[in-house]
């Protein structure tokens, strides 16, 4: 009899930012124009010198354009731009250099505090300099003298942009064109940690003093409750608290309020940085010794090591009158404490599924 095997999972695939696939049909798009060529697909080559070929789905002269279009391809990468039809149009121009244009389902910054400007589209700067590169190349192979006008849409852009971070930093009415290796490397959260600085940096350019990140809904309506904060202070960091954390020391601000369910906060006092399961877990004797700490008797202890959940710990220790819910807090203050720089006050919250507060220290 043959021993029994285990099928191995198959590796994740890796996909090309909007940044590559703007600048796929950017050159597409004016190569059309320039040499009167339509490809069904064309070669790019990413910031650390690899090649790609994309495919597209249309490249044709409308007017006095043409225009070029692929499927953003995320591949196993849970990206909320996955399958978005992405095209440019490009407009020939005397004068020499690139206009970008913030076309349909593109962004635009109205905020200050973002590497880009007010009033400029939001497409960032790694696709910019891959879109620019890419169509100077052709300029100069094919001896034009002038510039390009390059408008970048995203098909239903408007929509995806809701449920990304882009309306709470500031940029309205679309997607960002990102990417800075041209690579989506499936479940890098790359792009979710990028945000996170991004909305810090908005809320300290704009002189808030206070911020307060938060792992989710829940917390989030908590701070606004407590703190009557706006959107722009309030950072949504879910697991990526190391993100938070490590950012404040390169732009302190006066004051940071940190909030989330109480396990995870239990995570931090444990000195996880990355508060998902995946990377970490809540360690049941270690809540049973910072409940001994503040008065659990032996039995108290033996019964939150045997705990199903954090929340089932938190309610014994409740029920026997030890604020666990302190304590734990008190731990993930000081951690946060040994993270950022000394004038940076810090504070932090635990909530209950309900949002209801569970724990505080460092409260002013």
């Amino acid at each position: 009899m043959r021993e029994e095997t285990h099928e191995q999972p198959a590796p994740l695939r890796s996909g090309l930012t909007t940044g590559s696939c703007a600048t796929a049909t950017s050159l597409a798009a004016a190569k059309l124009l320039l040499t009167g060529q339509c490809d069904d697909a064309v070669d790019i080559t990413l910031p650390k010198g690899k090649v790609v070929q994309m495919r597209l789905e249309f490249c044709r002269l409308v007017g006095e354009r043409a225009e070029a279009g692929t499927l953003k391809d995320a591949g196993d990468d849970p990206d909320v731009t996955h399958g978005a039809l992405l095209y440019s149009q490009i407009r020939l121009q005397e004068q020499p250099g690139i206009r970008f244009v913030a076309g349909l389902g593109v962004g635009t910054v109205t905020r200050p505090g973002l590497v880009l400007a007010v009033g400029e589209p939001a497409i960032n700067p790694v696709p910019r300099r891959m879109i620019s590169e890419h169509l100077q190349q052709l300029a100069d192979a094919c001896s034009y003298p002038g510039g390009f006008e390059v408008t970048v849409n995203v098909q239903g852009g408007e929509a995806l942009a809701l449920k990304t971070m882009n309306p709470r930093l500031g940029i309205l009415g679309g997607l960002s064109i990102l990417g800075t290796s041209g690579i989506v490397r499936p479940f890098s959260c790359s792009a979710y940690i990028a945000s996170i600085h991004q909305g810090i940096d908005v809320a300290h350019t704009n002189g808030y003093t206070h911020i307060a990140a938060c792992t989710g809904n829940a917390s989030e309506d908590t701070m606004r409750q407590v703190y009557n904060l706006p959107e722009i202070a309030l950072i949504e960091m879910g697991d990526f608290v190391g993100a938070v954390l490590k950012h404040v020391r390169k732009v302190p601000v006066p004051r940071l309020t940190l909030c989330g369910g109480f396990g995870k906060i239990s995570k931090l006092a444990a000195g996880h940085m990355d508060l998902h399961s995946r990377h970490s877990s809540i360690d049941l004797p270690q809540l049973a010794g910072w409940a001994a700490d503040i008065g659990a008797d032996a039995e108290l202890q033996a019964a939150i090591i045997a705990a199903n959940t954090s929340q089932q710990a938190l309610a014994l220790a409740h029920a026997a009158g030890i604020a666990l819910g302190d304590a734990v807090c008190a731990h993930a203050l000081a951690f946060a404490r040994s993270v950022v720089p000394t004038q940076v006050h810090v504070e932090v919250f635990a909530i209950d599924r309900q949002g209801g507060i569970v724990g505080k220290a460092g409260v002013q």
